[in-house]
């Protein structure tokens, strides 16, 4: 009796661990925008006249380029390391920062909230 109770014990915990497994899976999979999409909008944001301001040693600004991957050869970016003129008359204060349509819009932002704003 002990050696059943021990083995339904196993199933459950099993069956509980396979469902958490699988909703993590749907999670990321939902969550990870696919390359295609990347490039598409990195694109669109050209197209758009979209630009980003950076600097090299700026974390949020490698994690936003890391967000794009590969697709990031296609965005407008200014080093404002070796610009820092252009930068300081556009105005920019803080890296990164994305000017969409004449508006700046300082510090990291998803790839929905920049298509949005650009209307890509």
């Amino acid at each position: 009796m002990v050696g059943k109770k021990k083995k339904i014990n196993f199933l459950i915990y099993l069956i509980i661990f396979l469902f958490i497994i699988a909703i993590l899976v749907i999670y990321f999979a939902r969550n990870n925008p696919s390359d295609q999409f990347k490039e598409q909008l990195a694109k669109c944001l050209t197209e758009k006249g979209t630009v980003m301001y950076g600097a090299y040693g700026c974390s949020h600004c490698k994690e936003q380029k890391e967000m794009f991957g590969d697709a990031f050869q296609f965005i407008n970016y200014v080093e404002c390391t070796q610009q820092a003129e252009l930068c300081e008359a556009t105005g920019i204060t803080g890296y990164p920062t994305w000017k969409i349509n004449n508006t700046l819009y300082p510090g990291s932002t998803t790839l929905g909230e920049l298509q949005r704003l650009a209307g890509c």
